[in-house]
Formats: structure tokens, sequence, C-alpha cells
């Protein structure tokens, strides 16, 4: 295959891992459970089903968030071609290979919302669109730093 000048694999990022998940379903049944109990001693029955709703519309809610999660970008740079790999949530992969020769990393640093992009011949493709600004800056960085040696590679006349 040669030589890998880069292989980063990007994820998006979740803030409360799945432990913490169950301590906050934990944690909020039981509020709702003592509120609800309270609520059916003062006579308002009622009231007790929606403590049960909030609980369950807060659960589907993390349950589409971590689905989400599942989501993936690779990046290969060998030798040979820049590959893109992307995995929706739903597991369907796409991708994507470019001539390293003419690519070109585009990223505006000055710009907070700037997105991060590859071009080609013509082609250009958004890569890690769930990133956030300092982490799109540092994975532009290390796709420039890559090509700058795989063209130094490319360069040498020594190279095996």
């Amino acid at each position: 295959m040669g030589r890998v000048f880069l292989e980063v694999v990007l994820h998006p990022y979740r803030s409360m891992p799945r432990r913490g998940f169950v301590v906050l379903m934990v944690a909020l049944a039981c509020v709702s459970l003592v509120a609800g109990t309270i609520c059916i001693l003062v006579g308002a029955w009622p009231v007790f089903g929606f403590f049960g709703l909030d609980v369950a519309l807060v659960y589907v809610a993390m349950r589409v968030s971590y689905r989400g999660a599942r989501a993936a970008e690779s990046l290969r740079l060998t030798a040979e071609s820049l590959t893109v790999e992307r995995v929706s949530a739903r597991g369907e992969r796409r991708r994507w290979r470019f001539e390293p020769f003419w690519l070109r990393v585009l990223f505006d640093d000055a710009a907070e919302r700037s997105p991060l992009a590859i071009a080609s011949h013509g082609r250009s493709l958004v890569i890690g669109q769930f990133l956030g600004p300092d982490e799109r800056r540092g994975l532009a960085a290390q796709l420039k730093a890559a090509l700058a040696r795989w063209r130094a590679f490319v360069s040498d006349p020594s190279r095996q």
C-alpha cells in the first residue's frame, strides 16, 4: 500500500458519556416519581402522567443524540492518494479519493465559523463539519503538515 503520512478518524463530540446518561435518567425518573406521588396525594392525580411523559421525552431526545454520534469521517494520506471515507449515523458509507499533488486545504483561520475543505482539480469536499472551530483549525494544520511531508517525500529523488 505504501507509506502513510496521515491517518485520522473523526467522531462527533458528545459531552455526556453513557454512564452519565444512565445517572441522569435514574435521577430524573426519581424526581418525577416523587413529584408525581405528591400530586396524587394532594388530589391532582392527572398530573402524574405528565411526569412520566417528560422522562420519556428526555430519553428519546438523548437516544437520538447518541445515534448521531455513530457518524465518523476518516482521512488517510498515502504516497498514492488522499482518501476520505464518511460513515453516516445510519451506517451508509461514501468514499472520495484525491490526488495529493494538486490538493489544497481551504480554511480561513480568521473566520470563527469557517468550514474546512479540501480541493483538487475543481472538486472540493467539506470535511469535519461536526467539529468545533478549534478542532477544525487543528485538523487543517495537521492536513497542511502532512501534505508538506508528502511533497517533500515525492520531491526527494533518493526515495525508494
